[in-house]
């Protein structure tokens, strides 16, 4: 989960990148939070814990944002910076 810290420096870098639409989401701390936890846990996205949120929209701004490639943005600007998120991903398609 992403802590209040973590979110402060995230959140402008994000907002940076995201679509704009009609409607923001809603609490997007709250979805990224769930994003991670599903990636971080290689779990199913109706796994999700309901305190994150509905599992759904976790989904949808994941694919969403996937389709319209804020992610690589996101983390050219993450590097960029020299944000410390204190995060790793590991694949495990290498790892024997």
């Amino acid at each position: 989960m992403l802590s209040d810290a973590q979110w402060s420096e995230l959140e402008p870098l994000v907002e940076a990148c995201r679509p704009k639409a009609k409607t923001p989401p809603q609490d997007l701390q709250r979805t990224l939070s769930a994003i991670l936890w599903r990636h971080r846990n290689g779990a199913k996205w109706r796994a999700i814990p309901e305190e994150l949120g509905p599992w759904w929209r976790g989904a949808q701004i994941f694919i969403r944002w996937s389709r319209a490639g804020v992610w690589e943005r996101l983390l050219s600007l993450v590097q960029e910076r020299g944000v410390q998120l204190g995060m790793v991903f590991l694949d495990g398609t290498t790892v024997r």
